[in-house]
């Protein structure tokens, strides 16, 4: 399903058939080899382990996955789930979200030189749209604490930080097994206008 174009050419598809899906999955498996390759988790994903997370994320219950394309690239990614469906997350937000009500972006990243053109931005309003604001109220995701850019830009569509950090461990692209730091960031649905991704006034 074809969601809008961008100045450029980039359309902006959500994956809805299992036809879909398919044929995408070689463009998303080396889209993000290469941008998690890169600043600022460096991490190492070969393609077996790339199309399981494809698979799992795809086979979630109520997935949003979106992929900003040019022809047959795969220019960047954006998947929302269920935060019940990332129990590792979920575990680290009791307490702190209504689980069953909360929404999780689990990945974005948009390959390096096709940054700054406004498409992830675009990935994240398009999910935001398609959440279904009767059985979700909150949204949360996590980025590394070195990701400025991201802290920015999610800022500025009306994210919070949450003050709750989590370690993760992973394989590095020089072959060494580490962790980095990641902090989570929140926004209720009703607080914000999606026309506009800017905080709504309140009384």
């Amino acid at each position: 399903m074809i969601l809008t174009e961008l100045d450029g050419g980039t359309v902006i598809h959500r994956l809805s058939t299992p036809e879909d899906i398919e044929r995408w999955r070689p463009g998303f498996i080396g889209a993000y080899q290469t941008v998690f390759a890169g600043f600022p988790y460096f991490e190492r994903f070969y393609p077996d382990e790339a199309q399981g997370i494809y698979k799992k994320l795809t086979s979630a219950p109520n997935n949003i996955t979106l992929l900003a394309t040019r022809g047959d690239q795969v220019q960047g990614f954006g998947v929302g789930i269920p935060l019940t469906s990332k129990r590792s997350v979920a575990n680290q937000m009791t307490g702190l979200v209504p689980l069953q009500h909360t929404f999780y972006l689990a990945e974005l990243g948009v390959l390096p030189e096709y940054r700054g053109q406004q498409i992830g931005r675009t990935l994240v309003r398009e999910r935001l749209r398609f959440i279904d604001p009767d059985c979700y109220s909150h949204v949360v995701l996590r980025i590394s604490t070195n990701n400025t850019p991201s802290s920015e830009m999610y800022r500025a569509m009306g994210f919070t930080e949450m003050g709750v950090y989590m370690n993760v461990n992973s394989l590095r692209t020089d072959g060494q097994v580490n962790s980095d730091r990641r902090l989570f960031m929140s926004r209720m649905l009703s607080q914000v206008d999606l026309d506009g991704l800017i905080p709504k006034s309140t009384p």
